[in-house]
């Protein structure tokens, strides 16, 4: 099975790790003090302190809700999301987009909800209610 890599900009190294290990329970790999690794879900992502963030454009519109583009995002068992969301709220992080069935009772229904990490990067969790329809459209 492949996997992806993804590098994308923070604002530090110590807000992040607090984010993405103690938060989310993603494992740390190697780090410097400008970037950091993690095992994001079986994926890597690699965070690089920068101090240029671009404005989001919330250009994206699914299924009448508008989503900060760029993002990214993982998807999940619906077991993970719930345990996700549940350790999202105990720790008080604000939801972008609100925990939410999309296109309920139709191909491609899935549970959705957006945060935004300690950096302001958004990113979507997903968990599909049928695996086999991840690449259909209603």
């Amino acid at each position: 099975m492949s996997k992806f890599h993804y590098a994308f900009k923070v604002k530090d190294i110590e807000t992040t790790r607090k984010f993405y290990v103690e938060i989310l329970g993603c494992k740390e790999g190697r780090s410097t003090e400008s970037w950091i690794d993690f095992d994001f879900f079986g994926n890597q992502l690699s965070a690089h302190i920068s101090h240029n963030f671009p404005k989001l454009d919330y250009c994206g519109k699914v299924d009448g809700i508008e989503v900060p583009i760029p993002h990214f995002g993982c998807l999940l068992e619906i077991s993970e999301f719930e345990r996700i969301q549940k350790r999202l709220e105990l720790e008080k992080i604000e939801f972008v987009v609100q925990p939410q069935t999309r296109y309920k009772d139709a191909i491609g229904e899935q549970l959705t909800m957006f945060i935004f990490d300690f950096s302001g990067n958004p990113i979507e969790f997903k968990a599909f209610s049928n695996n086999d329809e991840v690449f259909l459209g209603s």
